[in-house]
């Protein structure tokens, strides 16, 4: 592909770093990335990737613009409140960058359509703030060999980290079965600080960006925690563990297990 005029100055910043180019940049403009939930993580997220020229950006999510998302959900508005999140962030999205192909599905993440969805994505961004959908994204990215970069935030706190099915760790070598419900309280119980998913949404869309060009160290086998109150980042180290029930050399799950019942739906 030659890269028009407009591109050519829309992407100079990134074109002029050795570590991109041009070469770089088409490789971002043909990269596909599935972006789940479009709340707190997903909107920074899918702003950042969307700037970068990303080709084409699917998100899902089944929930609409409330009030109380606006105090950190960037990519809505007080004129999208009431629309489906998906379709508020599909219009600030093409109004950023027309480059860029917005698929907005306004659905929910279950065993039964995951597969499907993702199968043809390049690489998968789970922005959700539920563990059942954090397992169940996980599981089928394994299942499927799909690089995985995976946010949490709560309060004060958030965390990132970067699977490569088989080659280093995943969600359940980290936490094997998801806690009971109602043991860990959601952001809608406990709060979170408005600005924290700007810091690990922009830290995730760097995992992306670097995953597609094949730069730098992604955050395999680490799991990176940032404290705001703190303002301090620490790195644990995660590996691999032999005796995962879904990515081990001998998985016990082979199939995607529900965990809905008792928990809430994506934020």
């Amino acid at each position: 592909m030659e890269f028009t005029e407009a591109q050519l100055q829309r992407y100079s910043r990134h074109i002029i770093l050795p570590e991109v180019g041009g070469k770089g940049q088409k490789k971002l403009l043909n990269a596909k990335v599935f972006i789940v939930g479009a709340g707190g993580l997903g909107c920074p997220v899918g702003y950042y990737l969307t700037a970068a020229g990303i080709g084409t950006i699917a998100i899902i999510d089944n929930d609409n613009v409330e009030l109380s998302n606006l105090q950190r959900q960037i990519a809505h508005s007080v004129n999208t409140l009431g629309m489906p999140k998906v379709e508020s962030a599909k219009r600030t999205f093409e109004a950023l960058n027309p480059d860029v192909k917005i698929v907005a599905i306004k659905d929910k993440i279950t065993k039964d359509n995951i597969l499907d969805l993702i199968k043809d994505y390049d690489i998968v961004v789970d922005g959700s703030d539920n563990f059942p959908t954090r397992y169940l994204v996980n599981d089928a990215c394994v299942m499927l060999g799909k690089p995985l970069v995976s946010g949490a935030i709560l309060r004060f706190e958030g965390q990132v980290t970067t699977i490569l099915p088989r080659e280093g760790h995943c969600y359940r070598c980290l936490f094997e079965e998801p806690p009971p419900p109602g043991l860990v309280p959601s952001c809608q119980e406990a709060g979170v600080l408005g600005v924290l998913p700007g810091v690990i949404g922009a830290l995730q869309a760097t995992e992306v960006i670097k995953l597609i060009l094949g730069r730098g160290d992604i955050l395999k086998n680490e799991l990176l925690i940032y404290n705001a109150l703190k303002t301090s980042f620490r790195k644990v180290r995660v590996k691999r563990n032999p005796d995962c029930p879904v990515c081990s050399d001998f998985p016990r799950i082979k199939e995607l297990i529900d965990y809905t019942e008792g928990y809430c739906a994506i934020r």
